[in-house]
C-alpha cells in the first residue's frame, strides 16, 4: 500500500494514502466514490493494519466544501468508516485533543491539510478545494482554535498534503475574481494571455491562510505532489469518476 508518510515519532503518525495500481480500486479510500464500497473497507482494513490500529478508532466526515468544523470526542470513534451514513454531517475540518483517534480527510486534487499542536495534545485535518479556500476554511478553524480553544499557533505544524499543481488548476475568470477578493491570493495566480485562462496555487493560498492565523511559515510544509501529473495521484479534473487519497493523523497514547 503506497503512503506518504509526513509524521513519524513516538507521539504522532500522520500521511496521506497513494493510487496504488497493485490495490482494489488502486487504493481508493472513499465510499462516495467507489465502485463497490466492499474494495474502499478493505482499503481501509488494510491502512489500519499498517498502522497499527483499529478502523473503529478513524473518524469520517461527509465533506461538502463547506467551511464547518467539528470537534472530534471518542463518541465520534467510527463514525462513517463503513457507511456514508454515519459519518460526521457537513463537515470539512475535524480536530481532537484525544489519542488513538485516526482523523481523516479524503482528496483528489484538494488541498489535503494535516497538523498538530508541540505543547498540546491537538490534532487536526482540513479538506480545502478551491471553494473551501475562498471560504477560508483553514483560516476560520485556526481562529476558532485560537479563540475558541486557546491555542497558541506559533506551536502548531502544519503539513499540506499532495494537491492539484498550479500548472494543472487552470480557470476563468469566475473562480479567479473569488481568489483575488480573498486579498492575498494574487502572488499565487498567472495568467495565461493565449488561453484567457487563470492558473492558481491552491496550496501556497492554503499556506498563506496558516500564516495571516499566527502559525509560523517555518511550520508549514508542502508535499508538491500533483495529484492530475503524478501516476501516484488520484486526480478529479483528470477523471471524474477518480478514487480518493486518504490523508489521516493519530496522537498515540
Amino acid at each position: 500500500m503506497k503512503t506518504n508518510i509526513y509524521i513519524e515519532n513516538e507521539k504522532l503518525l500522520a500521511g496521506m494514502t497513494m493510487k496504488d495500481s497493485a490495490e482494489l480500486e488502486s487504493n481508493n479510500m472513499a465510499l462516495h466514490a467507489c465502485e463497490s464500497a466492499d474494495h474502499v473497507r478493505s482499503n481501509r482494513q488494510q491502512l489500519a493494519a499498517f498502522l497499527g490500529c483499529s478502523l473503529a478508532d478513524f473518524v469520517f466526515a461527509n465533506q461538502t466544501h463547506s467551511a464547518n468544523f467539528h470537534r472530534v470526542t471518542k463518541e465520534d470513534q467510527g463514525r462513517g468508516v463503513n457507511e456514508l451514513e454515519t459519518a460526521i454531517p457537513d463537515t470539512d475540518a475535524l480536530y481532537t485533543y484525544e489519542s488513538n483517534i485516526v482523523l481523516c480527510s479524503l482528496t483528489a486534487d484538494c488541498v489535503p491539510v494535516i497538523f498538530y499542536s508541540d505543547n498540546s495534545t491537538l490534532t487536526g485535518v482540513v479538506h480545502s478545494g478551491w471553494q473551501g479556500t475562498v471560504k477560508e476554511i483553514t483560516l476560520k478553524l485556526f481562529h476558532h482554535l485560537q479563540h475558541a480553544e486557546q491555542c497558541d499557533l506559533s506551536r502548531v505544524h502544519v503539513q499540506i498534503g499532495a494537491a492539484l499543481s498550479q500548472k494543472k488548476f487552470e480557470v476563468d475568470e469566475d473562480v479567479y475574481t473569488k481568489f483575488h477578493n480573498l486579498g492575498y491570493a494574487d502572488d499565487f495566480i498567472h495568467y495565461n494571455e493565449t488561453t484567457n485562462k487563470y492558473h492558481i496555487d491552491n496550496q501556497l493560498t492554503v499556506k498563506k491562510q496558516c500564516e495571516l492565523a499566527g502559525i509560523p511559515a517555518e511550520n508549514i510544509s508542502i508535499d508538491r505532489t500533483c495529484t492530475f501529473q503524478s501516476a501516484d495521484g488520484f486526480s478529479y479534473r483528470e477523471d471524474k469518476k477518480a478514487g480518493r487519497h486518504l490523508s489521516f493523523i493519530q496522537r498515540k497514547a
